[in-house]
């Protein structure tokens, strides 16, 4: 297939401190054209479309990869602060089949704000002979957006499969886990959300509640796709690689302060009231995050070597939930890029299952909807091809007409999985998205 190629220049500029990232974001803006990766304040957030790519199927993520070779091969640079996401920047959303009907995509903003170690800068990109914006940065980052913290008039409806159906399915699940057909499926329902007057839902709003409330996880935005992940399926940086893995959850009650992220291991007395202690006591939640961290060290084994992979997991904390949470870390060995190991390492068991094959062919049977660009890959990459890609969780997903959006919620089934219990953890994991379109006070 033969692709158009742009020929781009970018112009990096060092700035003071823009404050608040988001609030720079026009509100006029098309919500598909706000691109954002953040974690604690820091992080890109751009907006405008300047070049684009689509991609569709089994080599989804190699074409896109190839695309962006070429582009900024051709693309002339100018980069006065050098750091990671400086110069040209693209940001990507992949779906989670080959066989979605939606389609994959990596978007290059024309305007991109950054914030890292102190640094701040602003990335301009223009096509062709198009002339440098007339506004200087300093111009740009002088307006803030007073609109941010008004929320759109949402109103909510059932998804493909309604809550009362939902442990049906995961029952269905667990007889097929116990007929030896799979050890673990991950299934995933939806919720539908209508603005009630009919306009577009903007997004700048969704991503500050997001970001105020759930710092400690990666703030995003591509092409529609809004959310906070707490899983980073790989950081590449200087060499270096990255991965997060969750796996096992528990609910977080009302009132339970913060607690230090080290946490006896299994094998001590677990304290009945404190769900942590639960949690890393809980065989199923163990035997689910080992599914997910095996899967992850066999792909990144390949690519890495001095790979390091925890023998425990810790309990990462969240303002709903807690989770099993495992980080391994390698030093590179192939000239692979950050998107191509996130290829590999999709689908991992933490939003698949095991077997990969048998699971989501399950998923498919069985969840009675095409999840899009829900829990596939989510990320940016810069021009040496290093960058940060999660899993797409804790997300809604704009409809093409901007009027509605899909938020998604979903679990790893295994065989001592309780339907009922299911069920209600996708209520948990809802509740981040809810919190930000201001569908329930979480």
């Amino acid at each position: 297939m033969t692709r158009t190629i742009p020929r781009l220049r970018a112009r990096t500029l060092a700035v003071d401190a823009p404050g608040d990232l988001l609030t720079r974001v026009p509100d006029e803006v098309d919500p598909r054209e706000v691109a954002a990766w953040l974690r604690e304040g820091d992080g890109l957030v751009g907006w405008g479309r300047v070049a684009e790519i689509t991609t569709t199927g089994p080599d989804r993520f190699g074409e896109a990869e190839a695309w962006w070779t070429e582009v900024r091969a051709a693309a002339e640079v100018e980069d006065e602060v050098r750091l990671p996401g400086t110069g040209l920047v693209t940001f990507g959303s992949f779906t989670f089949s080959p066989d979605s009907q939606d389609a994959s995509v990596l978007t290059i903003p024309r305007i991109v704000i950054g914030r890292r170690d102190g640094l701040s800068w602003v990335t301009q990109v223009v096509a062709g002979d198009e002339p440098w914006p007339v506004e200087h940065p300093a111009e740009l980052l002088g307006r803030t957006n007073a609109d941010i913290a008004v929320l759109d008039p949402l109103t909510e409806s059932e998804g493909s499969v309604g809550a009362d159906a939902w442990p049906g399915v995961v029952a269905a699940a667990v007889r097929r886990i116990g007929r030896g057909e799979v050890d673990k499926v991950v299934l995933a329902r939806d919720v539908r959300v209508r603005h009630r007057e009919g306009r577009a839902v903007r997004i700048a709003p969704v991503l500050e509640r997001l970001q105020s409330r759930y710092a400690a996880t990666w703030t995003f935005a591509v092409a529609g796709l809004v959310g906070a992940t707490p899983e980073m399926l790989v950081r590449l940086q200087g060499g270096r690689v990255r991965s997060r893995v969750l796996a096992g959850t528990i609910r977080r009650p009302n009132g339970i302060p913060a607690h230090d992220t080290a946490v006896p291991g299994a094998g001590d007395r677990a304290h009945p009231m404190d769900p942590r202690l639960r949690l890393v006591s809980s065989t199923k939640d163990l035997d689910e995050h080992a599914f997910a961290v095996r899967s992850v060290a066999e792909a990144l084994a390949p690519h890495c070597s001095d790979l390091m992979v925890p023998d425990a997991p810790y309990v990462l904390e969240l303002p709903d939930v807690y989770h099993l949470a495992s980080d391994l870390t390698g030093t590179m060995h192939s000239e692979a890029t950050s998107l191509r190991l996130a290829a590999a390492l999709h689908p991992s068991a933490a939003v698949c299952g095991t077997p990969t094959e048998a699971a989501a062919a399950v998923i498919g049977e069985l969840e009675g909807m095409d999840r899009g660009r829900y829990a596939g890959p989510v990320g940016w990459m810069d021009g040496s091809g290093d960058g940060d890609w999660g899993i797409a969780l804790r997300c809604g997903e704009l409809a093409d007409d901007r009027h509605s959006m899909r938020i998604f919620a979903g679990g790893g089934i295994v065989a001592a999985s309780d339907p009922a219990a299911e069920l209600a953890e996708t209520e948990v994991k809802l509740t981040a998205m809810r919190h930000a379109l201001g569908l329930a006070d979480a």
